[in-house]
């Protein structure tokens, strides 16, 4: 019932939170924040506040707000009564809250993850978008599965209490972004802009997901011919690998690893490009591809040997692939642009984008 609880007091800090299933961000406490900035006094706050995706149930005790997250309608009393449990709790260990309205001196900052006095001779800031594709391609080269799971990675090094605003130029891509408690959700919500003031270093700024299928291009494809004859000895294994939705990018780091079946002695194979090996032990086949040329596709052909008269295998193996894409985001996310607020100087700013394959698999 409830998802996530949030203490604050008076001055707006949230000092302790606690989440039962998934993390809520922070940044959902922006709603209540706005309305106490309209409350006239800290008793007026709304008990029940409605958001887009969750309702925000308060109460106010000793100094103290207990605002827990509700993502499906409840009846309020029976929150509000459980609060009130919790406060009792607080009490009955602590005592009465003696917590101040204005932060301990250790505490160098009022943004809980940011220090105060930052200072570089070079200012920085860079961005490292980088996406995993998971992928099943059926043995006609249909997409059975495509997903993408990204991650943007932050590195600021940036002085003083900079306010950054970065854009998309197609933010309505993702789909369940997870923001790190520096984003200002509202903002996002209503503009799909990501606005923070950034911790000092390198921290994740935000997880997503691009699940439609008819938006996930597949990079790569393969022709495949693996076939075991009955009472034979001997199969036949020929694969070519080539790139299809690359938006004109190489593809690198190219990987292919087979699990063959248990009656497979040896493989007598001819790559055209890079190197392989057969393991006789656990039978696995790893295809050191490198990157591709267009011109020349590269193909691992040749005789798979079997035990003698034993059953032809039941089921071909899968191929499972693994690649990188330099400078491209396969979901064709870009940044628009990153601006800054609060301080006069000009930081040096990039963004660098990264494919790779994740869990993708070619039935053959």
């Amino acid at each position: 019932m409830i998802h996530s609880l949030f203490l604050i007091n008076c001055s707006g800090d949230i000092f302790l939170e606690k989440h039962w299933k998934s993390v809520v961000s922070q940044s959902v406490c922006d709603y209540f924040f706005e309305a106490q900035e309209k409350a006239a006094d800290v008793e007026n706050v709304p008990p029940v506040i409605s958001t887009p995706h969750h309702y925000l149930i308060s109460i106010y005790r000793d100094k103290l707000f207990f605002v827990s997250v509700i993502q499906t309608e409840v009846p309020p009393l029976f929150v509000i009564e459980f609060l009130h449990r919790v406060a009792d709790t607080f009490q009955d260990y602590f005592g009465s809250s003696n917590v101040g309205d204005t932060l301990p001196t250790g505490q160098l900052s009022n943004i809980p993850w940011r220090r105060a006095g930052v200072k570089y001779t070079n200012n920085e800031a860079y961005f490292d978008v980088i996406e995993e594709i998971d992928a099943i391609i059926d043995k006609s080269g249909s997409t059975v599965f495509a997903e993408i799971q990204g991650v943007i990675d932050a590195c600021i090094k940036l002085s003083g209490m900079p306010d950054l605003s970065l854009s998309f130029m197609n933010p309505r891509l993702l789909d369940d972004v997870s923001f790190h408690p520096c984003i200002r959700f509202k903002r996002w919500e209503s503009e799909r802009v990501l606005s923070f003031i950034p911790p000092d270093g390198n921290f994740r700024l935000i997880s997503y997901r691009v699940s439609s299928q008819n938006l996930v291009a597949i990079p790569v494809y393969v022709k495949h011919n693996i076939s075991f004859k009955e009472n034979s000895s001997c199969g036949r294994f020929d694969i070519t690998i080539g790139p299809k939705q690359n938006m004109g990018k190489t593809i690198e780091g190219i990987t292919v690893t087979v699990h063959m079946p248990k009656v497979v002695l040896n493989m007598n194979l001819t790559p055209t490009q890079g190197s392989y090996t057969f393991d006789p032990v656990t039978k696995v086949l790893t295809w050191d591809v490198g990157k591709i040329t267009p011109q020349k596709l590269p193909s691992l052909k040749g005789l798979v040997n079997l035990q003698s008269g034993a059953p032809k295998p039941e089921e071909n193996p899968s191929l499972n692939i693994q690649f990188k894409i330099q400078q491209l985001a396969i979901s064709g996310l870009k940044v628009n642009r990153l601006d800054m607020y609060g301080e006069k100087y000009k930081p040096f700013k990039g963004v660098k984008y990264v494919t790779k394959a994740g869990k993708f698999q070619v039935r053959t």
